[in-house]
């Protein structure tokens, strides 16, 4: 059967730690912020825009009327005269004109004349200013609908002429004697207005996008304060591992941060207890097995010279189990020996030679089609002997689960970042939902009566995170399994 290609050999898998400037939660916190900001923004700019259009329009409103309470008083306090009752009205009109002045886009008409009379209609007196847009000027519609209004009216026209805008008015009719005398007519066009609310609009929308950069900038820095806290969490948390459990979260002040880093080193305490736990079981059994182990090996030694022929298979059978008892122990006294800072003896090795030390050993192991596929040249620092004790407990499993003829492949490559060695076999593979658990303590798959203790795998893996590396698998049924292990290296 031949050995099908391993995803292994063809690609790395990469780390799946994904660090970048959105992936935090500060900048997340932001850009929630800037999208509500944006849109609030996008909402207020044609709402500032109508509530600048509707104060102007209230304003010129106020103003006509006051322009017509103003006319009514001064037409009152004229008749009131005894004096001026003799004068004629233009007099009065010419005078009214000549002291008010009317403001920028206001118009002050008087009609003189009886809109209900004979005629039908009133006569436009006099004007100011001199000069009226063409839709104020005689002979136009609204001059003459003007004409015909015999009492108090106000309103608005919409006009297409950019120059004029809306024209707002307001129509008051004055009598003496009780008859019509005219009417006086004050205008306003809302272009001037408009342009001007249009300039501060112009200026409104840049103003309020720096105001919202500088509200970003100050968002960001202000929810890096807000999760200073968080951050320190994070950075004492990736410090704290199965080697030293003894960092804890400063505490300062109270609140939700201070209860969670409370909360925080509290697990702490139970983990470090549940390790330490862990980690003086398998010191302490490991060695009080040894003593019993020992005492056993030898009353037996004692005993094989004296016992029967047909009794020394169960004495060999003894000696069996006796071995595989004093390799789990010595299996277990090194995983509880990983956990300790020293566990590691580092030292500068040429990978290449290490490489074909190794061939050399695993070829040793069995009949098997060794194979030596690739074979790295530079140096890198590492413990050998914890190297090669995992190297050759990844080769006496795939020599387990090989027969002979199937092909057992070694093979290193050198990065400018990492070691990769790996065990590639042609046998029977791995289940998929056993690939999860084959690192596992004890674990030893479908075949609970596999050779070994269940511990080989798991030794590997210790001794490779302890040199900050990792292993992978690739592994399909029938076809064979490739275990890699990846070091980065560190440089001499």
């Amino acid at each position: 059967m031949g050995m099908k290609n391993s995803p292994v050999a063809r690609a790395s898998p990469k780390s799946n730690k994904k660090f970048g400037i959105f992936r935090e939660a500060r900048t997340r916190i932001l850009i929630w912020y800037a999208i509500s900001i944006l849109s609030l923004g996008m909402l207020s700019i044609p709402l500032f825009r109508h509530l600048i259009i509707q104060q102007v329009n209230t304003r010129v409103r106020k103003d006509l009327q006051e322009e017509v309470v103003h006319f009514r008083k001064a037409f009152e306090q004229w008749k009131s005269i005894p004096a001026r009752q003799q004068e004629p009205i233009e007099t009065f009109i010419n005078n009214f004109l000549a002291t008010n002045l009317p403001e920028d886009d206001d118009f002050l008409l008087f009609y003189l004349g009886d809109p209900t009379g004979i005629r039908g209609a009133a006569r436009l007196y006099k004007h100011e200013p001199l000069a009226l847009p063409k839709l104020l000027r005689p002979g136009s519609q609204l001059i003459d609908e003007w004409s015909k209004v015999a009492r108090a009216e106000r309103g608005e026209k919409t006009t297409s002429d950019t120059t004029i805008g809306t024209i707002l008015y307001i129509v008051e009719p004055f009598t003496s004697e009780g008859e019509i005398d005219g009417s006086f007519v004050a205008v306003h066009t809302t272009a001037g207005e408009l342009q001007e609310a249009r300039q501060i609009f112009q200026i409104f929308v840049p103003v309020l996008a720096v105001v919202i950069i500088i509200a970003y900038g100050l968002g960001w820095i202000a929810t890096g304060k807000v999760l200073e806290p968080i951050h320190q969490l994070a950075v004492t948390a990736r410090g704290i591992g199965k080697k030293d459990l003894t960092k804890r979260i400063r505490v300062q002040g109270s609140g939700e941060m201070a209860e969670l880093a409370r909360t925080f080193n509290r697990m702490l305490d139970r983990l470090q207890a549940v390790f330490e736990s862990q980690r003086n079981f398998l010191r302490d059994a490991s060695h009080e097995l040894r003593t019993p182990i020992t005492v056993i090996r030898g009353h037996l030694e004692l005993m094989e010279d004296d016992l029967p022929a047909e009794q020394k298979p169960t004495l060999q059978l003894l000696f069996g189990e006796l071995d595989r008892m004093s390799r789990l122990v010595r299996d277990l006294s090194l995983l509880a020996k990983t956990e300790r800072p020293d566990f590691l003896k580092l030292d500068t090795v040429e990978v290449g030679e290490l490489t074909e030390e190794l061939y050399q050993k695993a070829k040793t192991l069995g009949e098997r089609n060794w194979q030596l596929r690739a074979q790295a040249r530079g140096e890198m620092r590492v413990d050998r002997q914890k190297f090669t004790e995992a190297v050759m407990n990844l080769v006496e499993n795939a020599t387990q689960h090989t027969q002979e003829g199937d092909s057992i492949v070694l093979g290193s490559t050198l990065t400018p970042h990492e070691l990769r060695f790996w065990v590639r076999d042609t046998g029977e593979g791995i289940a998929p939902e056993e690939q999860k658990r084959i690192f596992e303590r004890f674990f030893r798959g479908s075949n609970p009566h596999s050779p070994g203790s269940g511990l080989g795998l798991s030794i590997v893996r210790a001794i490779v995170k302890a040199h900050g590396g990792r292993v992978q698998l690739w592994s399909e049924p029938h076809f064979g399994s490739e275990f890699t292990i990846v070091i980065p290296l560190l440089r001499t």
